[in-house]
């Protein structure tokens, strides 16, 4: 399986030290180097990310094709755009991204995709996280990561957790 992280993913999971889930869910992670040069600004920028490295796990690709070489009117953050072009480039099995606007991209150029919400998800189904109510309580305090009410209850619910 070969899948390509965008930054959010990465810096979110990092922050919250459970980034070995993506090693543990799908061992080769690949992301463009504009994801590891967003990551390490935020990283210097924001005092919630303050320290975080980023995972040596990640194997660093550069797209040989800008986004805008598929879709000629996107306009997204580099990280995300370099995050999609690789994935076509690659035939990536799946794209790992929190953004919307990266998201309706990704949809439109008919890719998978998935969030910190499916990763999560993923990995309770695996056995590799026993509370995801608890991780993304912890997103949410110490990382800033935005939820919906709607969106906790769906993960909670599909992870078997929703409260009755």
């Amino acid at each position: 399986m070969i899948v390509v992280a965008d930054t959010s993913v990465l810096l979110n999971l990092c922050r919250v030290a459970e980034e070995d889930l993506l090693w543990q869910l799908y061992g080769t992670v690949a992301a463009p180097q504009s994801v590891r040069d967003e990551f390490e600004r935020a990283a210097i920028a924001y005092p919630r990310f303050s320290s975080l490295i980023f995972p040596n796990f990640i194997q660093i690709h550069p797209p040989g094709r800008p986004l805008k070489a598929w879709l000629p009117n996107a306009s997204l953050d580099p990280g995300e755009s370099d995050a999609i072009a690789l994935v076509l480039e690659l035939q990536a099995d799946l794209l790992l991204i929190d953004e919307r606007k990266g998201r309706q991209v990704a949809a439109e150029l008919g890719l998978c995709f998935s969030g910190i919400l499916g990763v999560l998800i993923q990995a309770k189904n695996r056995g590799l996280v026993s509370d995801v109510r608890a991780v993304l309580r912890r997103l949410r305090e110490e990382a800033g990561f935005f939820l919906s009410e709607k969106h906790l209850q769906d993960a909670l619910r599909l992870a078997g957790e929703s409260q009755s």
